[in-house]
């Protein structure tokens, strides 16, 4: 099981989840990393659960069409929309 470490307002968060689990539909349903992660939509459409990868971002498939429209340059410094990845391995990412 992939562990997923949330770092948002100096606190870290840590936790594993099931393989290929989406962030922001656990939050959704009250599993980690509720409360703590920012969302809105959950369609890529209004970025506010917009993290910054810190490590594990290998793991992660390249952005897709949502996130390039969205994010635009944010992607180039590690940004990445959590309603569109799915976790396969240990990541850790940044909230603000």
């Amino acid at each position: 099981m992939p562990n997923v470490k949330l770092h948002q307002n100096g606190q870290v968060y840590e936790q594993e989840v099931a393989a290929n689990s989406n962030l922001v539909v656990l939050a959704g349903i009250k599993k980690f990393p509720y409360p703590h992660l920012k969302y809105g939509c959950g369609m890529g459409k209004c970025t506010r659960c917009t993290v910054t990868v810190l490590s594990g971002g290998e793991s992660l498939p390249e952005p897709n069409w949502k996130e390039n429209k969205m994010l635009g340059d944010k992607l180039s410094v590690g940004c990445r929309l959590a309603c569109q990845l799915y976790i396969t391995a240990d990541i850790e990412i940044r909230q603000e």
